[in-house]
């Protein structure tokens, strides 16, 4: 910690050169580091100044600060970044994905998800975007538009586990019982010796009763049981079924 020019305290050495920074920028994206505050201050301490030296290096170091500025929450420079990105790369995809997370940052999740269907338009396969609306339409309350569109990604990427489990959360809000469970068998086929896996589906066919869900759920739970005789969820789950 160090006092920088205007007097008050820098997160980091005011001394290095705006060369030394840009390789602790390009050491930082390499590694994914986000590093939001500190990334902001050299930025604006050191970096700006020179950003006309950066050359092709130049828009993925505003990208960078874009990002960190969001974090902090700081606008005032996440749109500075935002406006050149979007002056050199109008069409730019990335560009939108940076607008649709300045329109989070502020709430207006309205103009976030136009954003994010704009890239899918454009980019079918793209995953982060894909799984960003589906976030935004849970946000929302629109649940059912969320379990659409994760039905839509799952036709393409089915080997996604998180996404199978979020389809079974979103399933048990609207008491779909069936359908969560075809959910979680998506997940033991890929996952057969994972003990919460065959508890999840134990208690969703608990819930849904009836002498042939029974007998499901206590083989499942005996599975879970078995897996990880540290399961006392599994444990009590065998006790009620018996």
């Amino acid at each position: 910690m160090r006092n920088d020019k205007t007097g008050n305290m820098a997160p980091y050495d005011v001394n290095l050169t705006w060369q030394e920074v840009r390789d602790i920028f390009r050491t930082w994206r390499e590694e994914k580091e986000r590093r939001s505050r500190e990334v902001v201050d050299m930025w604006l301490l050191t970096l700006k100044p020179m950003a006309h030296k950066l050359g092709d290096e130049r828009f993925l170091v505003l990208e960078q600060v874009c990002l960190a500025a969001l974090d902090c929450h700081n606008l005032e420079v996440a749109d500075a970044c935002m406006i050149t990105i979007g002056r050199a790369f109008p069409k730019s995809l990335r560009a939108h994905r940076l607008l649709a997370m300045r329109c989070e940052a502020v709430g207006d999740k309205e103009n976030a998800i136009f954003h994010l269907e704009y890239i899918l338009n454009e980019d079918k396969t793209n995953v982060a975007a894909r799984k960003r609306l589906i976030a935004m339409h849970k946000s929302v309350g629109n649940t059912t538009k969320a379990i659409s569109e994760l039905n839509e990604y799952l036709k393409s990427f089915m080997s996604d586990q998180e996404a199978w489990q979020e389809l079974c959360d979103l399933y048990l809000l609207h008491h779909e019982f069936s359908r969560a469970a075809f959910c979680m068998e998506e997940l033991l086929l890929s996952s057969p010796h994972n003990h919460l896996y065959h508890e999840r589906f134990a208690e969703i066919k608990y819930t849904q009763g009836g002498a042939d869900n029974m007998e499901l759920a206590k083989a499942h739970f005996c599975q879970a049981a078995k897996l990880n005789p540290n399961n006392l969820r599994a444990l009590f789950g065998v006790l009620q079924v018996c």
